[in-house]
This record gives C-alpha cells, sequence and structure tokens, in this order.
C-alpha cells in the first residue's frame, strides 16, 4: 500500500491566521455582539454609523466625547492607524495597525460582525 499525495488546498481556503491575531488583540478588550456589553473598552456592535463616545454605559474620555466624529471606513483606517494621534487623549491602549491592509481587513470583519 503506498502513500497517496493529497492535494493542498489553495491559499485562499486557508484560515487568515494575520487576521485572527488581530481579532484576538481586539477581542481583549471589546465585544462585538450587542448582548455582551462592555468590556475595557465600548462595544462595538453598531459601530458604523455611530459618533464617537456615544456607547451607554461606557465611561469615555472627554476627547472622545468631543471629538464627535462619525464612525465610518474612512474614519475608522485613519483612526486604526493611530488612534493616540487621531484622538489625543484617548484612554484607547492599542498602538495602531500600520499596515493599510490590516486596517482594512479589520474594517471588513468589523462591518459583518458588528450589525
Amino acid at each position: 500500500m503506498g502513500l497517496r499525495w493529497r492535494r493542498r488546498p489553495s491559499f485562499s481556503a486557508l484560515p487568515d491566521y494575520r487576521l485572527m491575531s488581530i481579532q484576538t488583540r481586539c477581542a481583549q478588550c471589546h465585544n462585538l455582539k450587542a448582548e455582551e456589553g462592555n468590556k475595557i473598552g465600548p462595544n462595538l456592535h453598531g459601530l458604523f454609523g455611530r459618533k464617537t463616545g456615544q456607547v451607554e454605559g461606557f465611561s469615555y474620555t472627554d476627547a472622545n466625547k468631543n471629538k464627535a466624529i462619525e464612525w465610518k471606513e474612512d474614519t475608522l483606517f485613519e483612526y486604526l492607524e493611530n488612534p493616540k494621534k487621531y484622538i489625543p487623549g484617548t484612554k484607547m491602549a492599542f498602538g495602531g495597525l500600520k499596515k493599510a491592509k490590516d486596517r482594512n481587513d479589520l474594517i471588513t470583519h468589523l462591518r459583518n460582525e458588528t450589525k
């Protein structure tokens, strides 16, 4: 009985470990589902179309409350590169995602998971 070579899955069928790593880092502080509530950071359910500093029951800094921008793809793209630069005075400890692809992938994930 000889060995059979199995066809390897295409790369598109493999899990995206880079994105999974980013998601894990976000999940340390944020929940995505409405029923899950706030953690160290605010719950992100309903993120798109919401203004900064608006999640009920979460204690935001004045910087976050006063920024008054609406979360959309373009504002998240800029914010996720360097949160402390985008909102000086925020208490978000996350250092940001320097690669545009990482930010785009995370925004797509958030768009799908926070509806």
